[in-house]
């Protein structure tokens, strides 16, 4: 059974930093991809940031371009946690922020593993990030 519980939410005003976590229940954890999706009211879900957890030591996560250079997605492979570290939060980044799981993985021309933005299997129940002054 799949579970994700995520956590970190709250208030931060901008230029202020948060760190969500999603502790994650997966069969096969090692072999999924993991992102951090977002939704603000009156707009769809978008993706933010994913990663490969074969990769133990995080490499080659992908990012919106919205959140490049301030977001930072990882992973504790042993605790089966998926972190978004936030700094340099902005009031366009208030949302309802969702951890997400896929079994789906893509495998590119240089023989990595990748995890592209699409619509993913399973989300949490969602943690509320506010960006206000």
């Amino acid at each position: 059974q799949v579970q994700l519980v995520e956590s970190g939410g709250g208030s931060v005003q901008p230029g202020g930093s948060l760190r969500l976590s999603c502790v994650v229940s997966l069969p096969n954890y090692g072999t999924n991809c993991l992102a951090w999706f977002r939704q603000a009211p009156g707009k769809e879900r978008e993706a933010v940031a994913s990663l490969y957890t074969g990769y133990t030591s995080g490499g080659r996560p992908h990012y919106a371009d919205s959140v490049k250079g301030r977001f930072t997605i990882s992973q504790d492979y042993a605790k089966r946690t998926v972190y978004l570290q936030m700094n340099s939060l902005k009031p366009e980044d208030t949302a309802m922020y969702y951890c997400a799981a896929d079994v789906r993985v893509t495998l590119l021309d240089d023989n990595s593993w990748h995890c592209p933005f699409r619509t993913y299997m399973t989300y949490g129940q969602g943690t509320q990030v506010t960006v206000a002054s």
